[in-house]
């Protein structure tokens, strides 16, 4: 099976192998410190107040990077590292159905469908400030590519992995920059979404935003799944990390069959095809492991604890590595039209999780806002992350909802069907014809969710 599947098709074309035993070895060594240090009194206290141990070594890493003051990091070590983010992000969205019981779609449908509503605005609102703001400020007064007007989608909604598989998409269509820009919005994108996602969450608890708990979280470690023999660990270790790579070769499976079918396609459907991700498989294939087991009595063979904990270190280390790549001198060279369309795409989306939220969601908004906030500006593992500082415990059970929500959204936005067609719309019919059908898709999507919310209010009345 092609390692292009988990995006690790360029690892043997950098120094080889002394190269990738070093950088997976460097990345090792991170996951093990990090893992250790998260248990730390101070550390655990840290993640309470919004600040997640992973933004903290991240800046380390950028400090000690190819563009950082001290650069004592390869640049041969951070190339191998750039190719990370797509199986770190398989390997998030692999343990999100593993550990807990498949929730009552009967009991979840509602939620998920406010969530999904949410996901799809905000979404779609990127093209809307993008297209105005570029038609009305950066198009006239810059002269810059109509095709920039997808920036801020490609960016904060696919992140760094949708850059790279739009870039040749933005080549063919005269946008050469376009993949430049992509990867410096993805930048801007994640940095924002940790550093203001975690500034949020500290205010939600301050407001009392956030749902309160009794008692204190406790230390892992001391679960009473590890109140048994060390042999006993090892095998159970091995058993989760068995059924997580199922879960994945199901995902990768599912994506080399879509692939065969694209033979038989249109040349949309086709680019469509070869540019979705195997991540949003993986998470099909975690629900389809997660059912076999119930279905057959074998529930004891998968830990909780483990996929949990498996989930959070990979979320890490995505935080990690591509904050220990960021590219200041791209950064600086695109300074004003990333400026003002990430300032745009940041408002927007601030406006959607403090405002539209609260008509789209009856209870616990802020929880499952965050989530969403996080997802649409540095990718579903931005959101992960916050949810986790909001609600470490899962105890508004958002968790479940927004994996769901991301079976319906990834194949649409985040790189999916309508990133691709977007570039393709506006390069034949013109950026203001997009921006007025994302503007009329953003006003349906209010009308629908609020015409929901006042449904269940009086059906609960």
């Amino acid at each position: 099976m092609s390692l292009s599947f988990l995006g690790l098709e360029d690892l043997y074309k950098i120094n080889a192998i002394p190269t990738l035993v070093l950088s997976l070895g460097l990345l090792g060594l991170i996951g093990i410190l990090l893992t250790l240090g998260r248990r730390l009194d101070s550390a655990m206290k840290l993640e309470r107040f919004g600040i997640p141990i992973a933004l903290l070594i991240g800046a380390l890493g950028f400090l000690i990077g190819p563009y950082g003051p001290l650069s004592l990091l390869p640049e041969r070590v951070l190339n191998t590292w750039m190719q990370l983010p797509t199986p770190l992000l398989t390997l998030v969205f692999a343990t999100l159905m593993l550990g807990r019981p498949i929730p009552r779609i009967s009991a979840l449908w509602k939620p998920v469908a406010s969530q999904a509503l949410l996901g799809l605005l905000l979404g779609f609102g990127q093209y809307v400030v993008g297209g105005i703001i570029v038609l009305s400020f950066l198009l006239p007064y810059l002269g810059v590519d109509p095709l920039m007007g997808c920036i801020i989608e490609v960016g904060f909604e696919g992140g760094h992995g949708a850059a790279a598989i739009m870039g040749e998409s933005f080549m063919k269509l005269g946008f050469p920059e376009g993949l430049d820009l992509g990867f410096a919005m993805a930048t801007v994108g994640l940095l924002a979404s940790t550093l203001l996602g975690s500034g949020l969450v500290v205010l939600g608890r301050f407001f009392g935003w956030l749902v309160t708990t009794e008692q204190e979280l406790p230390n892992d470690l001391n679960d009473i799944e590890f109140a048994i023999k060390p042999i006993e660990q090892l095998k159970s270790l091995l058993y989760n990390f068995a059924l997580l790579g199922l879960a994945v070769l199901i995902g990768i499976f599912f994506l080399y069959c879509l692939r065969l079918s694209s033979t038989f396609s249109s040349d949309i459907s086709k680019q469509v095809i070869l540019a979705f991700p195997v991540f949003p498989l993986a998470l099909m294939g975690s629900f389809l492991v997660r059912f076999l087991l119930e279905k057959t009595g074998k529930t004891k063979l998968v830990s909780s604890l483990f996929q949990r904990e498996i989930g959070i270190l990979s979320t890490d280390l995505l935080i990690i590595t591509a904050m220990a790549g960021l590219n200041l001198p791209l950064l600086v060279n695109y300074w004003v039209p990333i400026t003002i369309l990430a300032v745009g795409g940041l408002i927007w989306n601030l406006v959607g999780m403090l405002i539209f939220s609260r008509l789209f969601f009856r209870e616990e908004w802020f929880v499952r806002a965050i989530a969403e906030f996080g997802n649409s500006t540095g990718v579903a593992a931005s959101g992960l992350l916050l949810l986790r500082l909001a609600d470490p415990r899962n105890s508004t059970n958002t968790l479940p909802v927004f994996s769901i929500k991301q079976l319906f959204l990834q194949p649409l936005l985040s790189g999916g069907l309508i990133t691709v067609i977007a570039p393709l719309f506006i390069s034949n019919f013109g950026l203001k014809g997009w921006t007025e059908f994302c503007g009329l898709v953003s006003l349906s999507l209010c009308v629908i969710a609020i015409s929901l919310q006042s449904r269940y209010t009086k059906a609960s009345a």
